[in-house]
């Protein structure tokens, strides 16, 4: 029988934080089956899995194409009837796996789900959820980052909702919803794909929940202010979203607004 649940893991260059993140899975993921898709890394991290985790299929690619290209990718190699994305620098708990199963078939036409994500120092991680990301919500976002406003959302929350859309941390996702929309999309090299994917889920019906009851442990969340490298890339994935999803006018606002923007979130 096919596991119910493919575990899928991109990497590059993040062997010490994979190994932790492996740890975990196989401590509390033994029914699961895992995939690890390498972005082409340098650091011995392929080395370390197959040495230490042979149970772990893994794909390698050339070079780094992106993280919606390699979970793709990921996902064809897959046997689960859903797919859990997850972080190379997160840590599953006890409770994870079989909580978010559990989550995902409250509803029949519940697409996604995702847990809370905690900082090592055990606080509830900032924009683990969210709206959509109009110029109304960057605003109010911005507004909230320079303490004029209250925080957007209650991270501590241990309500269960529905949301715009979820972190894809760890993300559960049906498998046949997931291939309904096309996967994620191989445009986007890195940020936004979480959002584009729930996005197009929701427009096709399907529900995305925020699952606060169950936790994993986040040990990265770099700061965008901490690599040139990752703001050109946020920004170049928030412009293309607009072209994708909103109007040409709002387009054109988002590029006039967006130096402004970036020196309101520092």
């Amino acid at each position: 029988m096919n596991p119910r649940i493919s575990i899928i893991i991109v990497n590059w260059n993040t062997r010490d934080l994979l190994l932790q993140c492996l740890a975990s899975v196989r401590a509390h993921a033994t029914h699961c089956e895992v995939i690890v898709v390498d972005n082409g890394s340098t650091d011995g991290s392929m080395a370390m899995v197959e040495a230490q985790f042979p149970e772990v299929q893994v794909i390698r690619q050339i070079e780094n194409q992106g993280y919606a290209r390699a979970n793709n990718a990921g996902v064809r190699a897959a046997t689960g009837n859903y797919l859990l994305f997850l972080n190379s620098d997160a840590i599953l708990r006890a409770d994870t796996i079989d909580g978010l199963w559990a989550v995902s078939q409250d509803a029949s036409r519940r697409a996604a789900c995702s847990p809370r994500l905690l900082q090592p120092d055990g606080k509830a991680q900032p924009f683990s959820f969210g709206n959509d990301p109009t110029l109304s919500y960057l605003f109010a976002r911005a507004c909230a980052r320079t303490g004029m406003r209250q925080p957007l959302h209650d991270w501590e929350t241990s309500i269960g909702q529905t949301v715009d859309w979820v972190s894809g941390t760890c993300l559960l996702v049906r498998r046949s919803a997931f291939e309904q929309v096309g996967g994620f999309d191989e445009r986007i090299f890195m940020y936004f794909e979480d959002n584009d994917l729930c996005l197009r889920l929701r427009q096709e019906g399907w529900e995305v929940m925020y699952a606060p009851h169950i936790a994993v442990t986040h040990l990265g969340g770099a700061s965008l202010q901490d690599s040139k490298e990752r703001r050109k890339h946020y920004y170049a994935s928030l412009q293309y979203f607009y072209a994708k999803h909103y109007s040409a006018k709002a387009g054109a606002i988002l590029r006039m607004l967006i130096p402004i923007y970036r020196l309101l979130i520092r």
